[in-house]
């Protein structure tokens, strides 16, 4: 619950990670994760900047996925990178169907749809 005096359920151990803020109370924000699971934080752990993480819904999964990170917001464009399901992307911009993204040093786009952390066919500049 919203306050001190609840028990901590959880803890993220990564920093960076995207969550959903669901609810707003005073200075507490009840977030959701990738995984579904619902939790409040005090507002000053979440911050403005928006992360994605790559096709978390097969993180788990052997072996596991990759997705290619493009030069450019075309499938037929030069792969940058190979990235792993669940690795936390920083959303630079977001069309509606294409993200750009940094991981690291690297720059490039990545489907919208393959990403948890932006809502479908959202726009971001």
């Amino acid at each position: 619950g919203p306050g001190f005096d609840h028990r901590v359920l959880w803890v993220f151990r990564r920093a960076g990670l995207p969550v959903e803020v669901i609810r707003e109370f005073e200075t507490w924000r009840q977030v959701r994760d990738a995984e579904g699971t619902t939790g409040w934080v005090a507002q000053t752990l979440v911050s403005g900047r928006r992360t994605a993480l790559v096709l978390p819904w097969d993180a788990k999964t052997s072996p596991t996925p990759r997705v290619s990170l493009f030069s450019d917001d075309s499938e037929r464009s030069r792969p940058v990178a190979i990235v792993e399901a669940g690795v936390i992307a920083n959303i630079r911009s977001c069309d509606g169907s294409w993200c750009h993204v940094s991981i690291g040093e690297l720059r490039g786009y990545i489907p919208q749809k393959k990403l948890w952390g932006v809502y479908p066919n959202e726009t971001l500049r």
